[in-house]
C-alpha cells in the first residue's frame, strides 16, 4: 500500500486535536502553500460528535476565549457561553470569604462556562471548509516508526502516513507517548469529582461559586438558562471517592438535601438535578513534551486536578505557543520539526506547566486538610486575598490566563 505524506499527522481529534488543526490550518510556507495536515481519530467524530465531546462542561478563561476567536471559533460558541463576572470564594463554616469582579480587572467577563460537546462541535465547524484538512476517522496508530527526516505511521485500516511532525494530542492515555516510551508520572490524589448539571431557585447572577468543605470543594459554575429552568448551573463536587460513589447513586431528593446541607443557600434551593457521573482525579506528567519530530499536547503531556479550572486552557497555551513557532519557522524558512525547535517549545512551556500545576496542588492540600493551624491560616489568607490588591491582580490574571 502507497504511502500518503503530509507535513503534520495530529494523533487525536477531541478539543486539543481539532483546536492544534485549526491553529495551523491557515499557515503558509514562504511560497504561499499551506500546510498539508491529517487528524486520526478512534471515533466517527465526523458523523457523530458526541462520542468524543461528552456533557462535562469547561470553564473557559479569558484568555482562552480571546484565543479562540482569534482562531475562528468562538463566534460558534459565543452564543451559548455563559460569562463569569464574579468568582465567589469560601469556606465552609469558617470566615474566610474572597470575591475576584470583573469590573475590578477592566473585562466584561473573567471567563465563560461552555459545555465541551459545544466546543468541540464549533471546532469542526470552524474546520470544515479548510481543505488542506485531511480526516482518518474512526482509525487508529497500530505503529510508530522514526525515522531521520519523517515519523512513519501503520493505522488498524491498514493505511500508511508519513509526516514531517507527529502532534500527540490523544490524551492521558497517549499511544504516542506510549510508543517513544515517554515515562509518565501518576500521582492519585485520593479524590473523584461528581459532576452534574442543577437548577437553583435562585438566579446565580452570571457569579461562579468555589466552595470549600471539609470533604473537597464544591465549583458551581453559571450556566445559560434552559427549557426548564432560568438558573442552571454545573456542578463539581470534589470528594473521596466512597462517598462519591454513595451520592452518585442516592436518590434525587437526597442528592439535593446534601448538596444544600454543604453549598448553602448561596443559590437559595436545588430544584432539580441531572445525570450524575463520577471521574477518579490523578495528576499525570509526562517526562518529556518534545521527542524526535513529536511533541506532545494537552493531555497527553498534563492531566490536571480541576479545582481551580484550568486543564483545558492549560492545553490551549500548549496549542498556541506551538503554533507560534511554526508560524516563525515557515516565516524563516526553517525546518519546524528540528529538535532545537520542538526543545525550544518544551523549554517555553515549562514555566506555565511547573506554575499551575503547584497553584492546583497548594489549593488541593490546604482546602483539603482539618488541622486547626492550617484552617485558621487559609481562612486569614482568603482576607488578605481579598484586600491585597497587587497579590490579588497576579493571581487573577494567571487564572485568566495572562
Amino acid at each position: 500500500m502507497s504511502v500518503e505524506h503530509f507535513d503534520i499527522v495530529i494523533s487525536g481529534g477531541g478539543l486539543s486535536g481539532a483546536l492544534m488543526a485549526l491553529s495551523l490550518a491557515e499557515l503558509r510556507s514562504n511560497q504561499g502553500k499551506p500546510l498539508a495536515i491529517a487528524i486520526v481519530e478512534a471515533n466517527p467524530i465526523l458523523s457523530d460528535a458526541s462520542k468524543s465531546f461528552d456533557d462535562r462542561v469547561l470553564a473557559l478563561s479569558h484568555g482562552s476565549a480571546e484565543y479562540l476567536n482569534q482562531v475562528g471559533a468562538w463566534q460558534y460558541i459565543a452564543p451559548d457561553a455563559q460569562p463569569i463576572e464574579t468568582i465567589h470564594v469560601s469556606d465552609r463554616g469558617h470566615y474566610g470569604k474572597a470575591r475576584i469582579d470583573a469590573k475590578t480587572e477592566q473585562v466584561t467577563a473573567l471567563g465563560y462556562v461552555v459545555e465541551m460537546a459545544l466546543i468541540g462541535k464549533s471546532l469542526l465547524t470552524a474546520l470544515k471548509p479548510k481543505n488542506n484538512i485531511t480526516w482518518f476517522a474512526p482509525d487508529t496508530i497500530n505503529n510508530i516508526s522514526w525515522q531521520q527526516s519523517c515519523v512513519k505511521l501503520t493505522l488498524s485500516s491498514g493505511k500508511k502516513l508519513s509526516a514531517a511532525l507527529l502532534l500527540g494530542c490523544d490524551g492521558a492515555q497517549s499511544v504516542c507517548r506510549e510508543f517513544a516510551n515517554i515515562d509518565s508520572t501518576s500521582t492519585d490524589y485520593g479524590q473523584s469529582a461528581l459532576i452534574t448539571n442543577v437548577c437553583t431557585a435562585m438566579p446565580h447572577n452570571n457569579v461562579a461559586f468555589e466552595r470549600f468543605t471539609e470533604h473537597g470543594p464544591i465549583a458551581m459554575l453559571p450556566l445559560s438558562i434552559s427549557a426548564f429552568s432560568e438558573s442552571r448551573c454545573s456542578l463539581v463536587w470534589t470528594l473521596p471517592p466512597e462517598q462519591a460513589a454513595e451520592l452518585v447513586n442516592k436518590s434525587d431528593e437526597a442528592f439535593k438535601q446534601a448538596l444544600e446541607r454543604n453549598f448553602g443557600s448561596w443559590l437559595g434551593g436545588i430544584t432539580q438535578v441531572g445525570k450524575r457521573y463520577v471521574y477518579p482525579l490523578k495528576l499525570v506528567q509526562a517526562s518529556e513534551q518534545a521527542f524526535h519530530r513529536m511533541v506532545l499536547i494537552g493531555n497527553a503531556s498534563h492531566t490536571i486536578h480541576p479545582i481551580a479550572g484550568q486543564g483545558f486552557n492549560l492545553g490551549l497555551r500548549d496549542v498556541s505557543e506551538l503554533a507560534k513557532l511554526i508560524s516563525n519557522a515557515l516565516r524563516n524558512d526553517e525546518d519546524f520539526a528540528q529538535f532545537s525547535l520542538l526543545s525550544e517549545y518544551a523549554q517555553q512551556r515549562k514555566a506555565d506547566h511547573k506554575e499551575v500545576i503547584a497553584l492546583t496542588d497548594s489549593l488541593v492540600t490546604l482546602f483539603s486538610n482539618q488541622l486547626p493551624p492550617l484552617i485558621a491560616g487559609r481562612n486569614i489568607g482568603l482576607k488578605a486575598f481579598n484586600y491585597l490588591s497587587p497579590l490579588k491582580s497576579s493571581l487573577v490574571k494567571k487564572t485568566m490566563g495572562y
